[in-house]
């Protein structure tokens, strides 16, 4: 007997429903594979790509006793020093801060000026190994100061030291300025908590806050001369380049903004991933005509600095939490899983990869063709989705050409490398400054 018609159908309906789930659960396997895929862009050098506007070819003439005057060295944040030394080094003292120092001190006329997460702010004369000057700030600073003419700036975080997890509406910071010779008070702006470590341009200090805003202030007398809310939180340290500054946000975005009246040039983005995008906590640096940018998804991007466009994508690891350093139209980072890679300037693409031992959260430093960077102890949490390495401290040099190690130093390191001045290089430890000199090669 044939089948009757309600049975037909009832079999007609269940392949129907069959062939819907199956195809709902290849689209699901596609989406997720699109979203949980790392993203490649590949760069040209034929695309806003200035050859003459990079690092080292700029003349460099550094004054008798000048130094590092803020993070990442020039007002650019390309990390790139002109002074020679090289290893082997030789010890010539250490000073302990007491509490972890995340942020590399200022390095100007034979005075460091360095800040811990304790609050304690101190002015060293390196020379001597002697502390000039101490101010207990009592708040968490997880910046590192500028100085200028005379002057050091240094933004000042929450009350209660780097605890993030209380209600933000309450929390309370600021940027501050303090004679560089005495260490007295010449003004003091409030704000949200202060993460983001001072640009001084010409007459004006730029930072931003916890408030999502970015602020231009007169380095002289503190008073605002322009400020922009971005709507997402601003941890980042900003870089200037032809009349631009340039900054990351937490919410995925790098925004340039005129230096001169804060209006927003270009909002560039960061991939989205599952509806979300990950924050530009680190400080973006500027050259040949690009601002390169690091995210904490593992990407290190590369936009025109003009245009705001994306030239190239690269990922490099599981979380990138370093600031690019630039030299000879190469791109120098680090990331959690313990790898330290080169990319070419122009293209993004990979030119070497050092694994070590150790995840790597600071900036790298390059200095006479040799680029420094330090392994962290501690950054693996529960909390993480994707890998971090568990190792040692310890600070490495590699040839910046090849990658090949030249220099290690154990157990000394967690976030900043080195800064130097013609005389000597501070390296920075865990809570501890150390000075060094070349050795004297028999």
């Amino acid at each position: 007997m044939p089948p009757t018609r309600p049975f037909v159908t009832k079999r007609i309906l269940i392949g129907v429903v069959l062939v819907v789930l199956v195809g709902c659960g290849l689209g699901g396997a596609w989406w997720y594979r699109q979203q949980t895929e790392k993203k490649v862009i590949r760069g040209s050098a034929k695309d806003e790509f200035v050859i003459t506007a990079g690092p080292e070819e700029r003349e460099r003439r550094p004054p008798k006793h000048g130094g590092w005057p803020m993070f990442g060295y020039d007002v650019q944040r390309t990390k790139a020093a002109p002074f020679a030394h090289r290893p082997p080094f030789r010890f010539l003292w250490t000073v302990e801060t007491h509490a972890y120092i995340e942020f590399s001190p200022a390095l100007v006329d034979g005075r460091a000026f360095v800040a811990n997460q304790a609050g304690r702010f101190l002015a060293i004369d390196v020379k001597r190994r002697k502390i000039l000057w101490e101010k207990l700030l009592r708040r968490c600073i997880a910046s590192g100061p500028a100085v200028s003419q005379g002057v050091v700036y240094l933004g000042v975080m929450s009350l209660k030291p780097c605890h993030r997890t209380q209600d933000r509406s309450a929390l309370s910071g600021y940027l501050l300025a303090v004679s560089a010779k005495t260490g007295k008070v010449k003004w003091r702006f409030d704000t949200a908590p202060v993460e983001s470590s001072p640009l001084v341009v010409g007459k004006l200090v730029f930072f931003g806050s916890w408030n999502g805003r970015i602020y231009a202030l007169d380095k002289r007398t503190g008073r605002v001369r322009w400020t922009l809310s971005t709507g997402e939180e601003i941890n980042s340290s900003g870089a200037y380049w032809n009349g631009a500054v340039y900054f990351g946000g937490d919410g995925g975005h790098l925004f340039a903004v005129n230096a001169r009246t804060g209006a927003l040039r270009w909002r560039g983005s960061s991939f989205s991933r599952f509806g979300r995008r990950e924050q530009f906590y680190p400080t973006p640096a500027a050259a040949y005509g690009r601002i390169y940018a690091a995210n904490a998804d593992g990407t290190v991007y590369a936009f025109g600095a003009r245009s705001g466009h994306l030239l190239w994508a690269r990922p490099v690891g599981s979380y990138v939490y370093t600031s690019p350093a630039v030299w000879k139209r190469r791109v120098y980072v680090g990331s959690y899983d313990g790898r330290f890679t080169a990319l070419n300037a122009a293209t993004g693409d990979v030119v070497w990869q050092r694994n070590v031992p150790g995840p790597i959260h600071g900036a790298p430093t390059v200095m006479a063709g040799l680029v420094y960077f330090s392994t962290a102890l501690g950054l693996r949490t529960s909390h993480a989705s994707r890998y971090i390495k568990d190792g040692p401290r310890g600070t490495y040099a590699l040839d910046a050409r090849t990658g090949k190690l030249v220099w290690r130093q154990r157990h000394i390191g967690q976030y900043a490398p080195i800064v130097a001045d013609d005389q000597r290089v501070l390296l920075v430890g865990a809570t501890r400054v150390y000075a060094l000199v070349p050795r004297k090669r028999k």
